[in-house]
């Protein structure tokens, strides 16, 4: 009767029922009973139990899980509920052991029981690489974990990354005036990445060519009634061709990126100075065995 009235429940709230809602619901059940239910419920795994917050939440486990979860003891069970609440961020070893309590052996052991189950899975850290976190087989890992776009089973691919920025910077020039949305739809027509890649990983990639001088960004006006990628103005008070009455449903400022008008130098007479780095510094000096009559270095810097 008890059983029945609970599963009831927690069949009508598929997300799961907070304890004082079911509570409320089958009052007319004596406390004890329902305690009774609940534990029978759990050692059967129809109920699963979770915490949302600090409230004590009931759910029902749905027939495909429980064949899963069959044969489980409640300490594994335990632990599979607490690296399902870490999410696709996982959770590390360390931090399970002082959640569950329980010694390194039995965690270790519980760990390749629910991995034989493809319950879990151990995902490497790209900043760590001797961590391991857990999480649900199911999830895909946070960039957080994986290093996102930019990384490569667990590599950072500088060759990916480069040829990427250098087909952006085209973009850019070719166009001379181009949006974030711009520089997204072209990564994505022309198939540039082997991963989709979204408005803020192509704005990290816009970022370091303004920071490396390639690209200049500007805030502008757009006029939303010209062509795309096309009406920019570069003062932000003023429309072209219209009045100010007009600005509030004609314009709107946006972030525009255009070619560079002080282009950085990969290097420059000033950056490549041979005597900044000279391992012989301290030995060179007119007419020495070390000399800058006589140094290649030299010659070369001069020629500029």
């Amino acid at each position: 009767m008890a059983e029945l009235a609970i599963l009831e429940q927690c069949a009508l709230h598929p997300e799961g029922i907070p304890d004082n809602d079911l509570a409320s619901t089958i009052g007319h059940i004596p406390v004890g009973e329902r305690a009774i239910a609940i534990n029978s419920l759990l050692s059967q795994r129809k109920l699963q139990i979770f915490r949302d917050g600090d409230v004590l939440v009931y759910k029902t486990v749905k027939q495909d899980e429980a064949v899963k979860f069959k044969g489980l003891a409640s300490e594994d069970l335990l632990v599979y509920q607490i690296i399902q609440q870490s999410g696709n961020t996982g959770i590390w070893t360390k931090e399970l052991k002082q959640k569950s309590n329980l010694p390194q052996t039995q965690i270790s052991k519980i760990f390749k029981s629910l991995e034989a189950r493809k319950l879990i899975k151990a995902v490497k850290h790209v900043a760590l690489q001797n961590r391991k976190v857990y999480m649900l087989y199911e999830l895909e890992p946070s960039s957080e974990i994986t290093g996102g776009a930019w990384y490569t089973e667990h590599e950072y691919d500088a060759t990916f990354i480069h040829v990427l920025r250098e087909q952006c910077v085209k973009f850019i020039l070719s166009k001379g005036a181009v949006t974030l949305t711009d520089v997204c739809d072209f990564v994505k027509q022309t198939k540039l990445s082997h991963v989709d890649l979204g408005p803020e990983e192509v704005l990290q990639i816009v970022n370091t060519l303004v920071y490396d001088g390639k690209v200049d960004a500007h805030e502008e006006i757009e006029h939303r009634d010209g062509a795309n990628g096309g009406d920019f103005d570069d003062e932000r008070g003023e429309a072209i061709g219209g009045s100010d009455d007009d600005l509030d449903y004609m314009e709107n400022v946006i972030v525009v990126y255009r070619p560079a008008s002080l282009p950085i130098p990969e290097s420059s007479a000033f950056t490549a100075v041979p005597c900044g780095v000279c391992p012989v510094f301290n030995e060179c000096a007119p007419g020495g065995l070390v000399s800058p009559e006589t140094c290649a270095y030299m010659k070369d810097w001069l020629s500029f």
